[in-house]
């Protein structure tokens, strides 16, 4: 009589489980390769928009032609309210300050609290997303409950409150405006996570999982997390434009960075209301345009990236491109009939 020998060790996943943890990342890069039209235009010009916001960023130090709070070069000050000319393209400030390095250097403060206060909200927000989706019970509902009740607050005031618990604990600076940002961010990962780790825990491959053994943890990390993560993109290139309006918000009003640390696009736009009734045009044209390029640029991305990963969108594309014209549903006109006299249809 045969015998059958069981594994002693733990059972292994099969390969459509293994490949299915990553499966949610593959479809992005799919995605993205097979974008036509409108989307794919949206993309790749929200791309290189952003790619240049994060260049002048990065290298402002060596773009920008002064500091951000320099007023006087040679030995000579800096005209006040001088107009755009071959010294200062984009003229001078009440302060004597030059308004393109602040510009540039306004850039470079708004990457640092974007990169922040996306990182953080991300990594709060997927985490407790996927806890509350993959347990459930007191624990999802009590994550719910203080989400929705953040998530009820207008954007704008939740920053501006939790900017002032923070300035207090930690001033007035890149952190603090990062952490106010985040604030506002945490609950739409959130939701999103909670929602697709809620119908992926029901996948055969994790019911799988849990049959075998595996931990909690290794099934949230391995076989949750790859599937759940493709809804995140969109939301971080949205929350990131989003965050360089806030941040402008928070600055317009006097709660953002403090003016001597860096040089920030709100508060040169809050500084420049009188200069603008003066005839002064240029101490806010200049940052308010570089701060509308800039959340344009991640916008479109945000788009971009949503009509390609949208399954709806991605189902009339393949249709279209893919499917023989005689399979496509297409509306048949039947032809006119002939008119004909009384005496020839007896005929």
């Amino acid at each position: 009589m045969a015998t059958t020998t069981l594994p002693t060790g733990p059972i292994e996943p099969d390969a459509s489980a293994k490949g299915a943890r990553f499966g949610g990342l593959r479809r992005i890069t799919a995605a993205i390769r097979e974008a036509r039209g409108v989307p794919k235009f949206m993309l790749w010009a929200g791309a290189a928009i952003s790619a240049l916001f994060v260049i002048t960023a990065v290298f402002a130090p060596l773009i920008a032609p002064y500091s951000f709070d320099t007023y006087r070069s040679g030995g000579h000050n800096f005209p006040k309210q001088g107009s755009p000319d071959g010294d200062h393209w984009f003229g001078t400030t009440v302060q004597s300050l030059d308004v393109l390095s602040r510009t540039i250097y306004g850039a470079r403060t708004a990457l640092e609290v974007m990169i922040l206060a996306v990182i953080f909200s991300l990594i709060l927000g997927v985490l407790l997303g996927l806890v509350a989706g993959y347990f459930g019970g007191w624990l999802d509902r009590i994550l719910v409950l203080v989400m929705d009740a953040l998530f009820a607050f207008p954007y704008l005031l939740l920053a501006i409150v939790a900017g002032f618990v923070f300035s207090g604990i930690a001033g007035g600076g890149v952190v603090t405006a990062a952490l106010s940002i985040t604030v506002v961010y945490i609950p739409q990962y959130f939701r999103v996570v909670r929602a697709s780790a809620l119908s992926a825990r029901e996948a055969t491959f994790v019911e799988a999982a849990r049959a075998m053994g595996a931990k909690p943890s290794v099934v949230i990390r391995k076989y949750l997390f790859g599937n759940v993560i493709q809804s995140v993109p969109v939301i971080t290139t949205m929350n990131a434009a989003d965050a360089i309006g806030t941040l402008a918000g928070l600055g317009f009003l006097g709660l953002g960075i403090q003016p001597t640390q860096a040089a920030e696009w709100g508060y040169d736009l809050d500084r420049a209301i009188d200069d603008v009734n003066a005839g002064m045009w240029w101490t806010c044209l200049y940052p308010g345009l570089a701060m509308v390029i800039a959340i344009l640029g991640f916008t479109l991305l945000g788009e971009g990236l949503n009509d390609v990963l949208n399954p709806t969108m991605r189902r009339r594309r393949i249709r279209k491109v893919l499917l023989p014209a005689h399979t496509r549903r297409r509306t048949v006109t039947a032809p006119a009939l002939p008119d004909v006299s009384e005496g020839e249809a007896v005929k």
